[in-house]
């Protein structure tokens, strides 16, 4: 899991929403070449949509776990 970071402000309903849509258009997208996210994935999504952390947070530790 990602290193535990200071809590972020808190976003707005209409952040969220824009985030959960764009969650939502890449999982459609990994889904139809075929894909399915890991449960590591889904669980940093919950968080950045949740305001937990942000998107360089989540991308870092997307790269972290899956660079060769």
């Amino acid at each position: 899991m990602t290193k535990a970071q200071p809590p972020q402000e808190q976003i707005s309903d209409a952040e969220r929403e824009r985030r959960k849509e764009a969650v939502d258009y890449a999982r459609g997208s990994v889904r139809l070449e075929g894909g399915v996210l890991s449960e590591f994935a889904e669980d940093l999504n919950r968080r950045y949509i949740n305001g937990e952390i942000t998107r360089e947070e989540k991308t870092a530790a997307l790269l972290a776990r899956y660079k060769p």
